[in-house]
């Protein structure tokens, strides 16, 4: 039943209790990672700290339920975050609304489109976002996210906007540096990359937010300038408030939706996969987008905001040692825990320090090595990730992202459209091959017969391409035949189909004859239905075949038929072929 494949929890059905230890074990583990990154995303967010916290805590537990990936870890992530920032500020300013109510009404507009995107199996939208898109979205959202915490390390006043209005803004404010907070920020940086280098698996992160705690609430410096969360908003202990999203702000929020929608898709989507090739898993990517808008709206009743699958804690969860889904669902029931009881002590923990992990947080998405690989790649790859990267600093966030998207649908309609013909002659050892169609003197060619091999989608799009691909042969008075191989073209629709049967009729006209070789069922199907088959004349087509060459040959007599009293040299090399094939045919059942 097809509701099933939105159901994978129901695999928890064979759970073995042997893989609770593990399961628990691990989620303990990426909890501790969870709790510092809560808090710090949603700083980047303008949203109450709380928030970050709420976002890791119900929704981690239904998208773990309800998406395909086992090991995926939902909640709120760093580029996400910022995306989500921007929307609530611009929101902030024109609705008066609170930052709140728009955080969690977003959430709910970006869960529904997920939602139906996996129920109307939209899965493969994610692929057509290429990858210097996303990279180069990803690395200017990491320099937005560390520029954006300069003013929180010095302990100066900031200002949000492009990149450049935020450099201006906090260097005209540095000769009110705090030391203390700088202390902390650089002290931060400092002990988590040290952490790292001894054991990676340490929660360093967590280890300098208990140590900055302890060393604020030991030595008073909150009374002397060190800002900590509480400053912001508090922490109360207690369960994730119960929300009700805002939907008469949908006009307003429908832009940033979409954009937060597809980022946490792609984001999701390709954590999902990473995790995948690891584990062997195999995914239901429409599943895995159905799951991803449920917990989105699971964030939207349980006072979060959007959320995504987090890269950092899912291939955590995974190299801890998880087994199950039930690992990540125990992530959520351990972040409820913090809530009900660690509230208070949490929001002790300085700005300062948090800051300076989002500094190494904003540095782990650069990805140094997949944009040396971006940049290596083609000049269309180069200009997807140096133009997404610049439109994340000048423009606002959601528009950058669709620059991105439009970027990528671009590039996919340019390579849609790319057409290869080639002409096919025959070769020294009397074999086909594929020559450049303008250069038919590098081969063996016949000047009354032509064959050309069409490669690459045939669709609506490419219908202008292929009539003019086709047309330079109506003006070649020596050609009587032109034979068009379609073996290695697909997507065949009805417009292509009638730019055919126009250059057959008109080859027709002139004293010449359009044949098609290697046409597959579907494509015959089409012509049938169509009408095309009838007018282009049954005689003239020639389906695949399962020998190799066998429908060429058929073909090949049918041209010659045609066209006996053809002259192109000492003899037709085409004939030759046919000769030949037939002396090997001859000699095969002889033997």
């Amino acid at each position: 039943m097809w509701l099933l494949r939105y159901l994978p929890f129901l695999d928890l059905v064979s759970y073995r209790f042997r893989a609770f230890r593990r399961d628990l074990l691990a989620s303990s583990t990426v909890t501790f990672l969870d709790i510092p990154q809560g808090v710090a995303y949603a700083m980047i967010a303008g949203l109450p700290p709380a928030m970050g916290l709420y976002a890791a805590a119900v929704p981690a537990i239904v998208g773990a339920l309800f998406r395909s990936s086992r090991h995926v870890v939902t909640g709120p992530t760093n580029a996400l975050s910022l995306l989500v920032g921007s929307a609530v500020a611009g929101a902030a300013a024109q609705t008066g609304a609170g930052p709140m109510e728009v955080g969690v009404t977003l959430a709910f507009f970006v869960g529904l489109m997920q939602f139906f995107a996996g129920l109307l199996r939209l899965d493969a939208v994610a692929d057509y976002i290429s990858l210097p898109v996303v990279r180069g979205y990803i690395t200017g959202a990491a320099i937005l996210i560390a520029v954006g915490q300069l003013p929180n390390v010095t302990g100066t006043a900031g200002a949000s906007g492009t990149l450049g209005h935020m450099l201006v803004a906090w260097s005209r404010d540095l000769s009110h540096t705090n030391p203390l907070a700088v202390t902390f920020a650089c002290g931060t940086v400092i002990v988590v990359l040290l952490l790292r280098w001894v054991d990676r698996r340490m929660p360093g992160s967590l280890i300098v937010m208990v140590v900055s705690i302890g060393a604020d609430s030991m030595l008073h410096l909150h009374a002397h300038g060190l800002r900590v969360v509480a400053d912001i908003a508090p922490i109360p202990a207690g369960l994730p408030p119960f929300t009700v999203p805002s939907v008469q702000y949908w006009g307003t929020l429908a832009p940033a939706a979409v954009a937060c929608a597809v980022l946490s898709l792609v984001e999701s989507s390709s954590v999902a996969r990473a995790l995948a090739v690891r584990t062997g898993q195999r995914l239901d990517m429409a599943a895995e987008f159905a799951g991803q808008g449920i917990a989105n709206l699971a964030a939207a009743f349980s006072g979060g905001y959007p959320v995504s699958g987090s890269l950092s804690r899912s291939a955590l969860n995974q190299q801890a040692g998880a087994e199950t889904r039930l690992s990540a669902v125990f992530c959520g029931l351990l972040m409820i825990g913090v809530l009900l009881v660690l509230g208070p002590i949490v929001e002790r923990t300085p700005i300062a320090s948090l800051a300076g992990l989002l500094l190494v947080l904003a540095n782990d998405l650069v990805d140094r090595q997949r944009i040396r690989m971006v940049l290596r790649g083609t000049m269309s790859d180069r200009v997807a990730f140096v133009a997404t990267l610049l439109g994340t600093w000048v423009l606002p966030l959601d528009q950058a992202i669709y620059a991105g998207v439009g970027i990528s649908i671009i590039l996919f309609l340019r390579r849609a459209r790319l057409l290869t013909v080639r002409e096919m002659v025959i070769g020294e050892k009397g074999r086909f091959r594929e020559i450049d169609a303008e250069t038919p003197e590098t081969g063996r060619s016949c000047t009354a017969i032509r064959i050309m091999n069409l490669a690459g989608p045939v669709f609506f799009a490419a219908a202008g391409e292929l009539q003019f691909l086709l047309d330079r042969f109506l003006d070649d008075g020596r050609l009587r035949v032109l034979i068009l191989r379609l073996r290695q073209a697909d997507a065949f629709d009805v417009t292509t189909a009638s730019v055919l049967e126009e250059i057959g009729v008109r080859m027709t006209e002139a004293g010449k004859t359009l044949l098609l070789l290697g046409v597959r069922p579907a494509t015959l199907q089409l012509l049938e239905q169509s009408g095309v088959a009838e007018r282009l004349g049954r005689a003239n087509l020639f389906p695949t075949q399962t020998g190799w060459f066998t429908a060429m040959e058929l073909a090949l007599r049918r041209a010659l038929a045609l066209t006996e009293a053809h002259h192109c040299g000492e003899q037709c090399p085409l004939a030759e072929y046919v000769a030949a094939q037939e002396v090997l045919r001859a000699t095969a059942e002889t033997t």
